[in-house]
């Protein structure tokens, strides 16, 4: 095989070493991922929210979610009371609607930012979170200026639930 002297003047003008291929397959591997939209940082976690077809506050706390950085999906279930006992919500604890990402459970209105501070590092033997009932102020349940302060609840594989924080009228989203 001949080469031209254009050709070998190109060659001494970009000469490709084993170092530059490297570093341009790690730069080129780099920006693939960081201008991914799957980059972890910027992926929306997703929230598949179980609630009643009527119920109106559970597509609010939906709305609340999706506005923090996760992308809900709503089923509606008449069945609600068989689904939270098949995804282990005891009866004490429930709430309107069931929310769940991955394997783990939210119940109730749970502010965002409580399920991604769950979700970053879920406590060992948990399964999820619960707010029981409806407190006023509470994602989804908004009334004006009123709040009423709650605990979120932390769900255990071990049955022996235990407060995860509380909620009040200054820590409010």
């Amino acid at each position: 095989m001949y080469f031209a002297a254009s050709d070998y003047r190109l060659y001494r003008t970009f000469p490709m070493t084993l170092r530059t291929t490297i570093l341009a397959g790690f730069a080129a591997a780099s920006l693939s991922i960081l201008g991914s939209p799957l980059h972890a940082q910027s992926a929306k976690a997703e929230l598949t929210v179980y609630k009643s077809p009527q119920c109106g506050c559970c597509t609010k706390w939906a709305d609340h979610m999706d506005d923090n950085g996760f992308d809900s999906t709503a089923i509606n279930r008449h069945d609600m009371a068989t689904l939270k006992a098949s995804l282990g919500v005891p009866s004490g604890l429930q709430s309107c609607h069931t929310g769940q990402v991955k394997d783990y459970v939210f119940e109730g209105h749970i502010p965002a930012d409580v399920v991604k501070r769950f979700l970053e590092n879920p406590p060992e033997d948990a399964y999820g979170l619960a707010v029981p009932g409806m407190p006023i102020g509470s994602p989804g349940m908004k009334m004006g200026t009123r709040h009423q302060d709650y605990d979120v609840i932390l769900l255990k594989r071990s049955g022996k639930h235990e407060v995860y924080t509380r909620v009040s009228q200054h820590s409010a989203p």
